[in-house]
């Protein structure tokens, strides 16, 4: 049996990690890796592939960034090639990328049999590049892996077979099980940042809809730079948003730590110790869970939204400097204790129950 599975950006690196050591571990798998460059910076993509011991990939397909009609287009070209010289059995792909979607729609094109990890998130906001790519992914695809009951819903609602549909709990739950005791054994982020546990702010930013809107950037790094007066603000800066910051001619003061984007490990010794996190981001949001760290997500919307229903997430939407610079001192103060239901997001065993339904007809 033959799998080819696409990945691009760093949350699908860490996703893709857990599955393989699975793969690995059953007779009579080949895993052929794709990586189409989407993440081509060194600290967003080859780190990873090193402290994740994920083996190189068999195809880096370097497309790099451009506008999503380009990057889908040049994806879907090159993967294109890389599944009529395959063949594979099954693609799998994670997420909501453009990766995903070039990928799902190639093997579509060729029906070659697609399974989706992650499958069944909404944010319900159509402005959302990503939300375009899940959601047609979802309707593509053969094999459906939802994390979360309130996809499996999401996925009923519109329609989809419930045969198809699967839920096998997070993937990200698991490498978060695997990594944290790596992570304190080899990072030494703290110490290099000169940074005490529970005393700071973990902050990331990097959607679209808060890097291309001016407006929301200023308000979000005026926030940051009000709230670091009162506690250290940490924030690995992503390309897009260094990019987006310098286009605003936004210049963030001094007060706020600005550090180049860090390898999985320091980022989970990075998460585990904050005080509380400040995100736009859907894996982050989750990791901070998974650690018991609250989160504030600087958006109107998200796909986890057990996480603001249990207690742990507060979604601010990033309008104004006051609001988030509020809400960020309010989570400081607040001593988050809410129950945790038994088995939320698979219990660890994701990983296992996705391999299984791969392989069952096998």
């Amino acid at each position: 049996m033959k799998i080819v599975t696409i990945v691009g950006a760093r949350p699908q690196f860490i996703k893709a990690a857990a599955v393989a050591r699975k793969l690995k571990s059953q007779s009579g798998i080949t895993e052929v890796l794709v990586h189409t460059g989407q993440h081509y910076d060194d600290n967003m993509s080859e780190v990873f592939f090193q402290e994740l011991e994920i083996p190189k990939p068999d195809y880096h397909l370097g497309i790099g960034s451009s506008s999503h009609g380009a990057q889908t287009g040049r994806m879907l070209e090159a993967i294109e090639q890389v599944l009529l010289k395959e063949l594979p059995d099954w693609v799998l792909v994670y997420g909501d990328t453009n990766s995903t979607l070039a990928g799902a729609i190639a093997a579509v094109k060729l029906h070659i049999p697609v399974a989706h990890v992650e499958a069944g998130l909404r944010s319900f906001n159509p402005q959302m590049p990503e939300e375009i790519n899940r959601v047609l992914t979802d309707h593509a695809a053969n094999l459906l892996f939802a994390p979360t009951t309130a996809a499996v819903e999401n996925l009923q609602r519109e329609g989809i077979p419930q045969e198809k549909v699967h839920l096998v709990g997070d993937v990200m739950y698991d490498a978060s099980l695997d990594y944290a005791v790596k992570a304190e054994a080899k990072s030494q982020i703290l110490s290099q940042l000169k940074l005490t546990p529970q005393n700071y702010i973990l902050a990331t930013i990097h959607r679209a809809e808060n890097t291309d809107n001016p407006e929301k950037l200023q308000a979000i790094f005026q926030a940051f730079t009000k709230v670091a007066q009162t506690i250290p603000v940490i924030l690995p800066l992503h390309p897009r948003t260094r990019a987006a910051l310098q286009r605003a001619e936004i210049n963030p003061t001094s007060h706020i730590q600005l550090i180049d984007p860090v390898g999985y490990l320091d980022m989970v010794m990075l998460e585990k110790n904050a005080k509380i996190i400040a995100t736009d981001s859907g894996g982050v949001q989750k990791e901070a869970f998974f650690y018991r760290v609250p989160c504030v997500t600087l958006r109107t919307e998200t796909e986890w939204i057990e996480l603001v229903e249990l207690g742990w997430n507060r979604l601010v939407p990033p309008l104004n400097t006051q609001d988030i610079a509020s809400s960020l001192l309010d989570a400081l103060g607040k001593i988050t204790n809410h129950e945790i239901p038994d088995g939320i997001y698979g219990g660890g065993l994701a990983t296992s129950k996705i391999v299984s339904l791969l392989t069952q007809d096998n």
